[in-house]
């Protein structure tokens, strides 16, 4: 989970001076032991303590009690609404996603409003997001990290995590062009050169902008030489070269185009024609 909290650095800015506080206060007679009740303690006592172990303490859940106990003995004040998203902070760092996401939306729900909206919005994005693995699991978890990153580049663009969600967006993005590469190299691995088409197809008109592109042209050219579609391979060809003339995938194509006794020119008036003049007028990549 390194790094998955971008910006949150601004919301626990203060935890040094707070960690101060709670040592000077721990040394008088605001003291609050681990299991004593906190019932006597201002909700900002509380809150102060919560962030000092949060911040303190490796594990998260250890300052769970104190944001807990502020929504107990002080709810409807603005230390119970600041506990809420603070216990889904805490929640996704110990890697509770599923809590984490439904305290985290519960944050919104109640103050849609509230400046910490964003940072709330951005956990529940986190929540689906740091659970991302490696391209052959399912992706059903990289098309709801998608769509809940998105909502927070749409509805805060100029908030603080605005940046670190279009960054994390782009990676997903790029992990469902993956996958689909993957079981494009796997037809095409087994001859099956029309399955391997429509994967490599997926990539180059749905995710045209990641950095698959090169390779899913490559292959397409691959794919269609073996299917005696000589004009798709020309064509794809070309759209490889225009935007990719520096790629290694461009100079393997290039040969097995040379090879085949072809040209990298747009040929035919296959779907890749289209997009050959779309790269023309430069509206493609």
């Amino acid at each position: 989970m390194k790094n998955a909290m971008h910006g949150t650095a601004r919301k626990v800015a203060s935890l040094a001076l707070t960690g101060a506080l709670v040592l000077t206060v721990a040394a008088c007679s605001n003291r609050v032991s681990v299991d004593e009740p906190l019932d006597g303690f201002t909700a900002e006592q509380i809150f102060q303590r919560g962030e000092y172990v949060l911040e303190t303490n490796p594990r998260a859940e250890s300052s769970l009690r104190y944001f807990r106990e502020i929504e107990r003995l002080y709810p409807y004040t603005d230390w119970a609404r600041r506990s809420i998203v603070m216990q889904a902070y805490a929640l996704h760092r110990q890697g509770d996603y599923d809590e984490a996401r439904a305290t985290a939306q519960r944050f919104l729900d109640q103050y849609p409003g509230d400046p910490d909206a964003a940072w709330a919005a951005y956990i529940v994005a986190l929540t689906y997001y740091d659970q991302i693995e490696d391209v052959g699991r399912d992706q059903g978890l990289t098309f709801q990290a998608l769509r809940h990153l998105r909502y927070v580049i749409e509805e805060y663009p100029n908030s603080e995590y605005a940046r670190s969600a279009v960054l994390k967006f782009d990676l997903a993005f790029d992990r469902l062009a993956a996958k689909e590469m993957e079981i494009g190299r796997y037809y095409l691995a087994r001859g099956n050169y029309a399955a391997a088409v429509n994967r490599f197809r997926a990539v180059v008109e749905q995710y045209q902008t990641t950095t698959h592109t090169p390779e899913a042209l490559h292959r397409l050219v691959e794919s269609y030489l073996a299917l005696g579609l000589r004009s798709e391979a020309q064509t794809a060809g070309a759209i490889l070269g225009h935007n990719f003339r520096s790629s290694p995938f461009y100079e393997d194509s290039y040969r097995l185009l040379t090879r085949a006794g072809l040209t990298d020119d747009a040929d035919g008036e296959s779907w890749l024609r289209e997009i050959y003049r779309r790269t023309v007028r430069g509206d493609w990549i």
